[in-house]
C-alpha cells in the first residue's frame, strides 16, 4: 500500500486531491482531510511531496473550505439548527459552538479546529450568527494555517523517525494526533465537570462536633 501512495505523491497531481479534500472536510467531516495531510507529510520526509507545499495546499483548502461552510451557515443556518433534534450529538456540537462564540469569539475556530466534528459546527454556528467576514476570515486564517502545519509537522517527524518504514511514520504520526485530540477531550471533559459542579458551601459541611455528637447519640 505504501509503495503506491510513494508512487502516486510523486504526481503534481497530488496537490490538488490535497486541497479538494481538505476544501470538502470542512463542510463534509467524514473526508479524512488531516489523516491524509499526516500521510503526505510521512511522505514528504523520503523527499516527496514538497512538505512546504503540502502544508501551503493543505491550509489554503481549509480556508477555502471554511468559507463554503460560513456561507451555508449564514444562508440555512437557522434551518439546519431546527432539523437538528434536541440532544443529538450534531445539536450538542452547535450548541458547544454558539456559546463558545459568545465567550472566546473568533478565537473559537482556532480552538475548534483541533476537537472532533467541532470545525464544520463552529464554521456554520459563526455563519448563522452573522458574525462580521472579516474577522472570520482573519481567525479563519490562523486557525488554517495552524493545523495544516501542526498535521504536516507531524507526518514528517514520523517519517523522519522511521525513514525505511513509512507506514511506521504513518502509525507514529496518527498516533501523536489522536493523543492530542483524545487530551484535548479530556480536558474539556474536566472544564464541563468543574463547570457543573456546585462548590460546597458552609451551609452544606457539617458543624463541628456535629459528627462528634451523632456518634455519641447512636451509641
Amino acid at each position: 500500500m505504501m509503495h503506491i501512495l510513494e508512487s502516486a505523491v510523486s504526481s503534481p497531481w497530488v496537490y490538488l486531491v490535497l486541497f479538494a479534500v481538505a476544501v470538502l472536510d470542512a463542510f463534509f467531516p467524514v473526508v479524512p482531510a488531516e489523516t491524509m495531510v499526516i500521510t503526505a507529510g510521512v511522505l514528504a520526509a523520503g523527499g516527496q511531496p514538497n512538505l512546504a507545499l503540502v502544508i501551503g495546499v493543505a491550509a489554503l483548502g481549509a480556508f477555502a473550505g471554511d468559507h463554503i461552510s460560513y456561507q451555508i451557515g449564514r444562508t440555512a443556518g437557522q434551518g439546519l439548527l431546527r432539523r437538528m433534534p434536541p440532544g443529538s450529538k450534531r445539536r450538542a456540537a452547535y450548541d458547544w459552538a454558539s456559546n463558545a462564540l459568545q465567550e472566546r469569539g473568533g478565537l473559537l475556530l482556532v480552538v475548534a479546529r483541533y476537537i472532533p466534528g467541532g470545525r464544520t459546527a463552529a464554521t456554520m454556528t459563526t455563519g448563522a450568527a452573522a458574525y462580521p467576514r472579516r474577522r472570520f476570515a482573519l481567525f479563519d486564517a490562523l486557525a488554517a494555517s495552524s493545523w495544516a502545519l501542526y498535521s504536516g509537522l507531524i507526518g514528517y517527524l514520523g517519517g523522519r523517525a522511521f525513514e525505511d518504514d513509512p507506514l511506521r511514520g504513518l502509525l507514529l504520526g496518527l498516533g501523536i494526533a489522536v493523543s492530542i485530540t483524545i487530551t484535548v477531550e479530556v480536558v474539556r471533559f474536566l472544564r464541563r465537570r468543574a463547570a457543573t459542579t456546585p462548590p460546597r458551601t458552609p451551609e452544606s459541611r457539617p458543624a463541628p462536633g456535629y459528627a462528634d455528637r451523632a456518634g455519641s447519640r447512636s451509641s
